[in-house]
C-alpha cells in the first residue's frame, strides 16, 4: 500500500485552464471551442463571489479530464471585451462550442450545478477516472482487501489531491490493514477544509476509536462482564465494555451496551454514553444499517 497524497495527474491542468485577454480571446476561446468546449469565467480580484466560484469551476474542469477547458478573463484588465460581450455583473460564465456561445450563467453556483453545467456542455461520457478508481477502491475495501483498496485510493488522490472520499477511504483502508499510525499521519497531513469534510470526519472518528482501543485484548472483556454481573449499574464498566467490544469488531453489542446505559441513566457523566455512541456512528458511517438502527433506537429513548 502506498499512502501518498498528491502527484502529477495524467492530464496536465495547464492544458485545461488558462488566463487570457482581449487579444487572445479569438484563439483561446472561439477557435479552441471548435475542438473542445470552452468555459469562459469573467472575474475580478475584488469580486468575493468570484473567489468562491473560480476554484470550484477549476476543480470541476480538472475532474472532467479533458472534456472541457476553462479560460479566465479579468474584466478589469479587459474592459473593451467585457463591453462587447455585455458583461453587466460578475461572476459571469459563458460556454462556447463550435465557435459559438451555447450556455452560461451569472453568479456563484453550488458544486453540483457546476458539474451539471459541464455535463451538458461536454456530454456525459460515463464515470470519470476518479469515480472509477473510488468505486473499485470501495469494492476492494468492502471485500476485505485493504491493500488493494489503499493503492486505489492513493491513485485517486494523485489525480485529485483534495478528494474527500479518497482521503477518507485511504484512512479507512489503513485502519483495516492495522496501520493506525499511518492512518493518523494521513489525517494530520490534510488541509483544514478537507479534514473537516463529512467523509473525513467519519474516518477521523474511526481512527480516534482505534487509538482509544489500541492495546486492548479480548481478555479485557471478561473482567468488565464480571463487574457488571456484580453491579448492573456500574455505568463506567459498561461504557468500557462497549469500547472494548467495538475494538473487538463486535459493533452491534457495543451499541447495545451504550443504549443500555442511556436507558438506565441518560445524563450519567455528562451524557458520556450518548457522546460515545455518536462517535461510534461517525466511525461506522452514516449509511451503515447499524447506524440507522442505532439512531432510531436512541431517538426512541430520548423522546419517549
Amino acid at each position: 500500500m502506498e499512502p501518498l497524497i498528491g502527484g502529477d495527474p495524467a492530464v496536465d491542468s495547464a492544458d485545461l485552464i488558462k488566463d487570457s485577454d482581449t487579444a487572445g480571446f479569438a484563439a483561446d476561446v472561439v477557435e479552441a471551442s471548435r475542438e473542445v468546449p470552452v468555459i469562459v469565467d469573467f472575474w475580478a480580484p475584488w469580486c468575493e463571489p468570484c473567489k468562491q466560484l473560480t476554484p470550484a469551476i477549476e476543480k470541476a474542469v480538472k475532474a472532467a479530464r479533458g472534456q472541457v477547458r476553462l479560460v479566465k478573463i479579468n474584466v478589469d484588465d479587459n474592459q473593451e471585451l467585457s463591453a462587447q460581450l455585455r458583461i453587466k455583473s460578475i461572476p459571469t460564465v459563458f460556454a462556447f462550442k463550435d465557435g459559438q456561445p451555447v450556455d452560461g450563467f451569472v453568479g456563484a453556483l453550488p458544486d453540483s450545478q457546476i458539474k451539471e453545467f459541464i455535463v451538458r456542455l461536454g456530454g456525459d461520457s460515463g464515470p470519470s477516472e476518479i469515480d472509477q478508481l473510488l468505486e473499485q477502491a470501495d469494492a476492494a475495501l468492502e471485500a476485505g482487501d485493504a491493500a488493494s483498496a489503499g493503492n486505489l485510493y492513493s491513485q485517486a488522490l494523485r489525480v485529485e489531491s483534495d478528494n474527500a472520499r479518497g482521503a477518507a477511504g485511504l484512512v479507512r483502508a489503513l485502519l483495516a490493514a492495522g496501520d493506525v499510525t499511518g492512518a493518523r499521519q494521513i489525517l494530520d497531513s490534510l488541509e483544514p477544509d478537507l479534514a473537516n469534510s463529512t467523509e473525513v470526519t467519519g474516518a477521523t472518528a474511526a481512527v480516534e476509536l482505534a487509538e482509544q482501543t489500541s492495546g486492548a485484548e479480548s481478555a479485557d472483556i471478561e473482567p468488565l462482564r464480571q463487574a457488571l454481573a456484580a453491579n448492573e449499574n456500574d455505568h463506567q464498566a459498561r461504557l468500557d465494555l462497549a469500547v472494548a467490544l467495538f475494538g473487538a469488531e463486535d459493533r452491534e453489542a457495543a451499541i447495545d451496551e451504550l443504549l443500555e446505559i442511556i436507558r438506565r441513566d441518560r445524563t450519567w457523566n455528562d451524557e458520556a454514553a450518548r457522546k460515545q455512541l455518536l462517535q461510534f456512528f461517525e466511525a461506522i458511517g452514516h449509511g451503515d444499517p447499524l447506524t440507522a438502527d442505532g439512531r432510531r433506537r436512541l431517538s426512541s429513548m430520548l423522546f419517549s
